[in-house]
């Protein structure tokens, strides 16, 4: 049938494999994140890595390597910074962010033979997704889940109170500086599916939705996983038969998830009698 033609080809398989693999961990990390207020700090990594990724390209290394390396040291800069100078926070991290860029841009214009190749990483470019590609990806999502279900209590934990966490003993700066590290990471993972100028969007937006639901920290988390999957399930299969972008289609996707979710809630509170009207708890 015409209707299941993208799973005749092999490209399409191992989008989707790279899809479902990102769209299980950016939510888990982007959910830490929406509580801490740090929701844009996937967009200053994503700067950082592509510099990575342009560094690969002219070093002659395979571009994900070389973002990892770049957005995690990128990463423990900011929580450094974020941290020891919390005065000067949103200053210092505009300069990490605008050094990254920078940087992307300088080491682009070194590799003229490769602008095309480097596009993919910045705008998404999931259907040329290849096995390495999957491999990566899937090897660096298992290893930030696993870590992240090793220590998900501690997480949690200093991600709704940082202060009682320090006063019940809990190591908060290492916690803080992992999860950085990790983030890192992710937007190394899904990188190749959305793309780094959309790469926030895969953590923040299905997060965004399921917080209008949800009543716990943990349902948050399986909320925005299965809001993710049908972000990438969707766009993926709209961007095959439609000749669409793949990553905007995705990210659009969610957006509209959130829309109907947001105005559902909306409705329904206004529906009720105001008398008889009660808070959805936001209990994490």
């Amino acid at each position: 049938m015409q209707m299941f033609e993208l799973w005749q080809y092999s490209f399409m398989q191992q989008a989707f494999i790279a899809g479902v693999i990102a769209a299980c961990l950016c939510p888990v990390i982007g959910l830490f994140l929406v509580v801490r207020r740090l929701a844009l700090i996937g967009d200053g990594l994503g700067h950082i890595s592509f510099a990575g990724v342009a560094a690969g390209w002219l070093w002659g290394i395979y571009p994900v390597y070389t973002a990892s390396l770049f957005a995690v040291l990128g990463a423990v800069v900011i929580e450094t910074l974020r941290t020891q100078r919390r005065q000067f926070a949103d200053t210092a991290l505009a300069m990490v962010f605008y050094t990254g860029i920078a940087s992307a841009i300088v080491l682009t214009s070194m590799v003229r033979t490769a602008a095309n190749n480097l596009l993919g990483y910045l705008f998404g470019s999931i259907v040329t997704v290849s096995r390495q590609d999957v491999l990566a990806i899937a090897v660096l999502a298992g290893m930030v889940l696993l870590i992240i279900t090793a220590f998900y209590k501690e997480l949690v934990y200093v991600s709704c109170d940082e202060e009682a966490a320090k006063v019940n003993g809990l190591p908060v700066a290492a916690l803080n500086m992992g999860l950085a590290i990790l983030t890192a990471l992710t937007v190394a993972v899904a990188m190749r599916v959305v793309g780094l100028l959309l790469v926030s969007a895969l953590m923040i937006i299905p997060v965004a939705a399921s917080l209008q639901l949800a009543r716990s920290f943990r349902g948050a988390l399986f909320l925005a996983v299965f809001f993710a999957q049908i972000s990438v399930f969707t766009g993926l299969t709209a961007s095959f038969y439609f000749d669409l972008a793949p990553g905007g289609t995705i990210v659009l996707i969610g957006v509209a998830i959130f829309t109907l979710i947001y105005a559902g809630r909306a409705a329904v509170n206004a529906a009720r009698p105001t008398g008889q009207s009660c808070r959805v708890s936001k209990s994490l």
